[in-house]
């Protein structure tokens, strides 16, 4: 089974995990992204346009996560966490 890497964090993203205790949380659903993007748990999504190949991952019911694979396929970016409005 092929294990994915996340790449290091931003500090503006490590920031805002910190400023909304997130960290906890998101560290769990790294451990998931890591071994397999299609956890339920990460309700993995490709957001519009797809061309431009941005994921969601779900942190908790508030907050979101997007994200890119890289060309290789194996690694991952984190580009933002944001608010994930219903």
């Amino acid at each position: 089974m092929t294990r994915f890497n996340v790449l290091p964090l931003r500090k503006d993203i490590i920031e805002r995990l910190k400023k909304y205790g997130l960290e906890r949380k998101f560290d769990k659903q790294i451990k998931y992204l890591e071994k397999d993007p299609r956890h339920p748990g990460l309700i993995l999504e490709l957001l519009e346009p797809r061309s431009r190949g941005i994921y969601s991952i779900r942190i908790d019911r508030k907050y979101r996560a997007l994200l890119r694979f890289l060309p290789d396929r194996i690694s991952i970016e984190i580009i933002v966490i944001t608010n994930h409005h219903h």
